[in-house]
């Protein structure tokens, strides 16, 4: 698929600005070297990814929690059919440091990986709701592979640690996004927390085969955590 359909559709019918629109097409090969840099770094190819035009506001019910997706890692069904995509947004694209945006994919790709286990373990029957913005930090945090175990990048791995101690923060980009999105009423999404969750038929998941590289692949994966986890403990 073409990445960046959806911005040229949303460009053409006038809901991204044409300054706007050239911002993200300029600075989309950050988006291609940081995809090239992960695939490299693990050795594993990258999902399907594409660019939402949107910025995603998640809240509470209680709407005392606010928060912003640069990035979600999303299972589609269509056709009988499970994929996995990364959705990655417009204002990260336009407004995100390479070592941000990178950091960004790559934590989406953790996602990914730890998706794809669970589907190939048939353990994503059901998923847990968290009702806030700091529980859904920690759930995220504690089901994802260690970074350790997937890149062979030390640059990457240090943009990781520093972005994602315990939930993406980047305040320089949020202040941008707000300002420069928000505040400018370009397209926004709101979900509740508990909204972003993805249900999957059990006759879909049955149906689903995972490519036999990449099972081999999270099985190596698998075994160097095992490793750095025994090596933590003695």
């Amino acid at each position: 698929m073409n990445p960046l359909l959806k911005v040229q559709e949303s460009h053409k019918n006038g809901l991204l600005p044409d300054k706007i629109y050239h911002t993200i097409t300029e600075r989309f090969p950050i988006v291609l070297a940081g995809i090239a840099r992960i695939e490299k770094a693990s050795g594993i190819n990258f999902p399907i990814a594409y660019i939402e035009p949107s910025i995603i506001l998640s809240h509470s019910h209680s709407l005392t929690d606010l928060g912003i997706l640069f990035a979600r890692t999303t299972p589609v069904v269509t056709a009988d059919r499970l994929e996995v995509i990364i959705q990655i947004t417009a204002p990260l694209v336009a407004f995100g440091l390479k070592g941000t945006i990178h950091a960004i994919l790559a934590h989406e790709f953790l996602h990914y990986l730890e998706l794809m286990r669970r589907i190939s373990k048939m353990e994503i029957l059901s998923d847990e709701i968290s009702g806030n913005l700091f529980e859904s930090a920690y759930s995220d945090a504690t089901r994802l592979f260690d970074p350790r175990a997937v890149f062979d990048d030390k640059t990457l791995l240090l943009h990781i640690t520093k972005k994602f101690p315990e939930g993406f923060r980047d305040y320089k980009l949020e202040d941008k996004v707000v300002k420069f999105w928000i505040e400018k009423n370009l397209p926004t999404i709101k979900i509740t927390m508990d909204r972003n969750i993805v249900k999957i038929p059990s006759e879909i998941l049955a149906k689903t085969t995972i490519n036999p590289k990449l099972e081999s692949q999270l099985e190596a994966v698998a075994q160097k955590m095992f490793k750095l986890r025994k090596k933590k403990l003695y």
